[in-house]
């Protein structure tokens, strides 16, 4: 018999962390073991109106909760600042954590990439969860070989804390790994507004958008002589989302090291 995966989930009441509840009430080898949360501390999930019918009990003392409540992984979904605080604690306490927030720099995962080594504790940063948009990233690592001209334009809603995106970032530094630096655009050109460029990194342009309606997208655009090739993905709903969080749940029971981005783990 499985044993049961017992989880935290770090953010429930936000849109993933709701859909992650779903998925782990409906995976017969998951068990909710507990919920971080700044505001219901000391009540139950079950107790939360829009809450699947858990009697999970909340803290919202990340400290407390991890003194208190035996568990094999965090599943962190909240802010980029928060989610770093709540994965340098999960380490402390031998608690492996699946990460969906972005915002880490090379700096910070390098840090956590040698406590892991140290602690041999896995840790898997995913800057998106959709199998879908791994393979978009994927296919735009493949297509860089051949179109060395690029720009990235992503789209989400317009409470997102970061831009550009994770997946953005992560897209661009596997192209980079694929192409050689340059410089796009006419040398001469000039931003008569600034930024109305993108970001730059590594000579590629990044544009990012927020409005509210989308949820999650992005286009990898690539330009030759006489043709365009776009690559795009669209998640149209969160639930897109726990395909990936449960592959990664059930990985990071397996390994000892960190783990950054799902293309990393797919087979």
């Amino acid at each position: 018999m499985e044993k049961n995966i017992r989880i935290i989930v770090a953010g429930p009441r936000g849109k993933m962390g709701q859909e992650a509840l779903k998925l782990i009430q409906a995976t017969e080898h998951f068990e909710l073991v507990a919920a971080i949360d700044r505001k219901f501390g000391g009540q139950l999930i079950s107790s939360i109106e829009g809450l699947p019918a858990i009697d999970a009990p909340i803290y919202d003392d990340v400290e407390k909760c991890f003194q208190e409540i035996k568990a094999d992984v965090l599943v962190d979904l909240t802010t980029p600042e928060i989610g770093r605080k709540h994965t340098e604690a999960a380490l402390r306490y031998g608690i492996r954590p699946v990460v969906g927030t972005t915002g880490f720099n090379e700096t910070e995962l390098k840090d956590l990439a040698k406590t892991a080594e140290e602690k041999k504790i896995g840790v898997i940063i995913a800057p998106n969860f959709a199998i879908g948009a791994i393979l978009m990233m994927k296919f735009a690592q493949m297509a860089a070989k051949y179109f060395p001209d690029v720009e990235i334009i992503e789209q989400h809603h317009d409470q997102k804390l970061d831009a550009p995106s994770g997946t953005a970032i992560k897209t661009a530094e596997l192209i980079k790994m694929e192409r050689a630096q340059k410089a796009q655009g006419h040398p001469n050109e000039k931003e008569t507004l600034q930024g109305a460029r993108g970001a730059d990194l590594d000579g590629m342009r990044i544009h990012s958008v927020r409005l509210p309606g989308l949820v999650a997208h992005q286009e990898v655009l690539f330009g030759g002589n006489g043709q365009l090739l776009t690559i795009r993905h669209d998640s149209l709903h969160r639930s897109s989302f726990m395909s990936g969080v449960k592959l990664a749940v059930e990985t990071i029971m397996k390994i000892d090291v960190l783990v950054y981005g799902l293309e990393n783990i797919m087979e």
